[in-house]
């Protein structure tokens, strides 16, 4: 009976962390330098999930649900803005005047995000759904 609560609960924890790396991306869209103060564009994060869920405490449990595996970094090529007056253009070569710009699409974050939050609504009504199942049948039991 609460196995079907956890797996949607596992669902909406793993749903937030994605929403988390979202909000970090469309947060770090305009950062071009590293903690460090070197100029190095923010790369987006991905949320990777796994099948089961590792926490669980029964065995049968852990293969139900899902859990975030990985926060991956996107290796995907940065871009680059043209902006001779920058002071972090590249200075010679063929890339002078040039600025390195973080791999972080707005729009594919913005639809990312609606996507996470439908599936968090989603698992929401889902544990709804069996908490109104579980009471209905103690009430029928009572």
């Amino acid at each position: 009976m609460f196995g079907i609560l956890d797996i949607s609960v596992s669902g909406m924890v793993a749903q937030r962390t994605r929403q988390a790396a979202i909000a970090a991306n469309y947060a770090n869209k305009d950062v071009i330098l590293d903690a460090n103060g070197n100029p190095e564009p923010y790369r987006a994060r991905h949320v990777m999930f796994s099948p089961g869920d590792p926490t669980a405490t029964s065995v049968a449990g852990r293969g139900m649900g899902v859990h975030v595996s990985e926060i991956a970094i996107d290796e995907s090529p940065i871009s680059y803005k043209w902006d001779p007056g920058h002071p972090l253009a590249i200075k010679d070569g063929p890339m002078r005047d040039y600025v390195p710009q973080p791999n972080v699409n707005p729009v594919i974050e913005q639809i990312n995000m609606l996507e996470a939050s439908r599936a968090y609504e989603a698992n929401v009504a889902a544990a709804e759904a069996t908490k109104s199942m579980v009471a209905q049948s103690l009430r029928m039991l009572a």
